[in-house]
């Protein structure tokens, strides 16, 4: 692996963000990440659907990626809402080294918010159902902040908070977080110990039995 070629080909990409926008249009916002620092990835971005700059920090989808390895494929034209209510429409294209390492993403972001209410109205006198049910995606410049909403969702899905959970609901919880990539932000066990309300020592345990299939441990009060 060659750090050196790795940013070679971010830099080669960085002038590509801004040609696409500007061929898009002002609903396009282009990014490109780093994934060896998944706390501050984005290193060039044009347009602002998303609202992030140079420094930000990788979506969900993003961190979902990169748990993935070198096994991430490209993730392509797929639709989120944002938390401020925008439909987003996206594709996010892995980026590989010549030894064929996942360093980064090239992601293309299209605001289809005014697009999708044209075709509700369209619909609408059609006779015709809009599509309903798009899941909710965080991004921002913040890192912590994309964390603590993923933590926040999954509690909704539980509909109970921790202390209610079974022993299994909770390890199903940290391994469903470990799969989407949270784990893999530095300082990450710490806030997700915090915005859960238990211990550190439970949490970094929680996280070691996922890891190992372990169910025999003793576990540390939360």
């Amino acid at each position: 692996m060659s750090h050196a070629e790795q940013d070679a080909i971010l830099a080669a990409l960085a002038p590509v963000v801004d040609g696409l926008v500007a061929t898009l249009g002002s609903f396009c916002e282009v990014v490109v990440h780093d994934f060896r620092r998944p706390e501050r990835s984005v290193v060039a971005i044009a347009g602002s659907v998303t609202g992030r700059g140079v420094g930000g920090s990788m979506s969900e989808i993003g961190m979902g990626i990169l748990a993935r390895g070198d096994q991430a494929a490209d993730e392509l034209n797929y639709v989120t809402r944002t938390q401020d209510g925008k439909l987003v429409k996206s594709s996010t294209m892995v980026l590989r080294d010549s030894s064929g390492t996942v360093f980064g993403a090239l992601c293309v972001n299209l605001d289809i918010t005014a697009v999708t209410q044209a075709h509700a109205l369209i619909g609408e006198l059609a006779g015709l159902a809009a599509p309903t049910g798009m899941p909710t995606t965080t991004f921002g410049d913040d890192i912590d902040s994309v964390i603590d909403a993923i933590v926040d969702s999954h509690q909704l899905e539980q509909s109970k908070p921790w202390a209610e959970l079974s022993r299994e609901e909770r390890l199903e919880l940290f391994r469903s977080l470990d799969e989407r990539g949270v784990f893999a932000v530095r300082r990450a066990v710490p806030q997700v110990a915090a915005r859960l309300g238990i211990s550190r020592a439970s949490a970094y345990n929680y996280l070691s039995q996922v890891r190992t299939g372990s169910h025999t441990p003793q576990e540390h009060r939360a």
